[in-house]
């Protein structure tokens, strides 16, 4: 044994505004939540690679055993031949950027922990990314074009301390600023779960079919972006919400979440992400619970329990 356990961890995200656009240079506000995802790596004797993931419930949902011979990662057995079949592609990937990774004489145990529900939408598959990524010592934003692709500014928050602004460039290839989104309303935000996770990938290739014109709506987000940053009260950021929302609905072709489920609801109602799943931002002056558990919606956090700001 030549090392010492080590553990990584990374933040769970959430887009408040860009969704889809993002991938075109819309400027995005991201933000990363208190909600993570923890990787310990133990060293073992045999050459082998024991990989455990457990749920938020410390319930064992993923097992995996791999071989590793001349630096070659081979399957022994799995839970999930899916889960470990995309597993064994990132780690050759992250093994192809960095030849030194899990060439040691060692194997070694990894244990994940989730901190959120698997169908909370808020970052499995990126927080795994930039955890390996960080064990391995490579570039996380290659390792993610490599295996599940996207935007990358899930990558962003995974190990950012706050609220960010994220746009895809072309000399760098992003450009990412830290900004202080608190607003002084924030109690009168929340985020209620569709009780559906959304494929992101799915979303993406949607959009991607759209082959319209998108440029007047990269700049009119990226105007609703900033914004949204320097909103000041409640009424305005409802409006700005609106306007996104009209926006991308447009775009899409798909009607807005408020007016799918939502239609008698008093406040305002924004899609996160893939349109159709996960969570949805609610500004409302009154404290929205009651209306959305009667609804069926039972998962609801104040901004101030999600957001680490």
């Amino acid at each position: 044994m030549n090392f010492k356990p080590k553990t990584y961890r990374s933040n769970g995200k959430l887009l408040l505004t860009g969704e889809y656009v993002v991938l075109d240079g819309a400027l995005s506000l991201a933000v990363p939540t208190v909600f993570g995802q923890s990787l310990t790596v133990k060293p073992m004797p045999e050459k082998q690679l024991l990989w455990e993931s457990y749920d938020v419930q410390q319930q064992l949902w993923f097992k995996a055993r791999f071989k590793l011979q001349n630096k070659t990662l081979g399957l022994i057995s799995t839970s999930d031949e899916k889960i470990s079949d995309r597993l064994l592609q990132i780690l050759t990937k992250a093994q192809l950027l960095n030849s030194e990774f899990l060439a040691s004489a060692t194997g070694c145990a990894i244990e994940t922990q989730l901190e959120f529900p698997t169908n909370w939408g808020l970052g499995t598959s990126s927080t795994l990314i930039s955890m390996i990524a960080n064990w391995a010592e490579v570039d996380p934003y290659q390792l993610l074009d490599e295996t599940f692709g996207g935007s990358g500014y899930d990558i962003a928050c995974a190990n950012a301390p706050k609220s960010l602004t994220y746009q895809l460039t072309t000399t760098p290839a992003r450009e990412i600023n830290l900004v202080a989104f608190n607003p002084s309303f924030k109690d009168q935000l929340y985020f209620v779960h569709l009780n559906q996770k959304q494929n992101s990938r799915d979303g993406i290739a949607q959009y991607r079919s759209n082959s319209s014109d998108k440029s007047v709506a990269v700049t009119e987000v990226s105007n609703i972006t900033n914004a949204m940053i320097r909103c000041e009260n409640l009424a305005e950021f409802q409006e700005l919400m609106q306007r996104h929302e009209q926006l991308l609905s447009k775009l899409i072709q798909l009607a807005p979440v408020k007016a799918r489920l939502f239609a008698d609801f008093e406040g305002s109602i924004k899609s996160l992400g893939a349109w159709g799943g996960d969570f949805v931002l609610v500004a409302s002056t009154l404290d929205p619970s009651t209306y959305f558990k009667t609804k069926g919606y039972a998962t609801i956090l104040p901004y101030s329990e999600m957001v680490k700001y």
